[in-house]
């Protein structure tokens, strides 16, 4: 591709505190002949408190595909565009994904600006295992469907992370209780880098009482963080013949902690095998 073609920079912008945006995201943003913004009216303040007055235009899930043949004249005519979302790292989550790859396709440059980014920002002090993991995103909006998400991850052994937004907080938990189990380890991380920024750890259920005692807690966009299911190293096979016996006669958590007393293993490994075998 020719010197004078254009370049597509991918810039991250902070979440929450303005403190996060990077020098080098200020310069690209001030440099670009464009900035293709999630939301414009979001992104204005943000770009005319910084000192950014370059000229903006939407890019959102609704016009992504017809923004591409937008974005790919300009960078013809040699002239550079800057892609950003309303908070954090773009296509995270978030459109530009149709525009990257088309533009990439092209043969164009793109350049991506690193930042703030909150499942990052999240995974960095849950103190979950963080070498290996997992990013599902927005789970969907209806239980039963994020029940099936949630049951297809059930025996993923790497760090589980997700968004949620807030008013779908306590029904999302609900369906983690009904598929992972009431004490499988969690975090909760609300607000990042904002204000009242909390990090709450500890098990779903215990995560949900404090949702519930405290309304405040339920405000602001959240990262949940789920532990994985933990390695099988012992006889699954004996227990599962316990359990399907027990599960016969008795609810999902009584036949499990039955099971640990007959066979010696874990009261949480017993219950997350109970729950496979019952929805099976």
């Amino acid at each position: 591709m020719a010197a004078n073609f254009g370049i597509l920079y991918i810039v991250a912008t902070p979440i929450g505190n303005l403190e996060d945006f990077s020098p080098r995201a200020i310069r690209v943003l001030r440099e670009v002949d464009y900035v293709a913004a999630e939301d414009t009216r979001h992104s204005q303040p943000l770009l005319m408190h910084f000192g950014i007055g370059t000229s903006l235009f939407p890019l959102h899930d609704y016009n992504e595909q017809q923004q591409v043949d937008k974005v790919i004249t300009y960078l013809k005519q040699g002239k550079s565009v800057a892609l950003i979302s309303d908070a954090g790292t773009p296509l995270i989550s978030d459109p530009g994904y149709r525009v990257v790859k088309q533009v990439r396709e092209q043969g164009f440059k793109v350049v991506p600006v690193p930042g703030a980014c909150a499942l990052v920002a999240a995974l960095s002090a849950a103190g979950l295992p963080s070498d290996k993991f997992i990013f599902d995103g927005f789970l969907p909006v209806k239980s039963s469907a994020r029940q099936k998400r949630l049951q297809a991850l059930v025996k993923e052994e790497r760090t589980l992370i997700f968004y949620e937004a807030p008013h779908r907080i306590l029904d999302s938990l609900d369906d983690f209780i009904a598929v992972f189990g009431a004490e499988r380890h969690a975090v909760l991380a609300r607000e990042l880098t904002k204000t009242f920024e909390t990090i709450l750890s500890g098990s779903l259920s215990e995560l949900k009482k404090i949702l519930l005692t405290d309304h405040n807690q339920q405000k602001g966009e959240f990262v949940i963080l789920v532990q994985g299911a933990e390695t099988v190293d012992y006889d699954e096979t004996k227990s599962q013949q316990v359990l399907e016996i027990l599960l016969g006669e008795l609810p999902v958590k009584q036949a499990a902690n039955l099971a640990a007393k007959i066979t010696g293993d874990s009261k949480n490994k017993l219950y997350e095998l109970a729950l496979r075998l019952k929805n099976k």
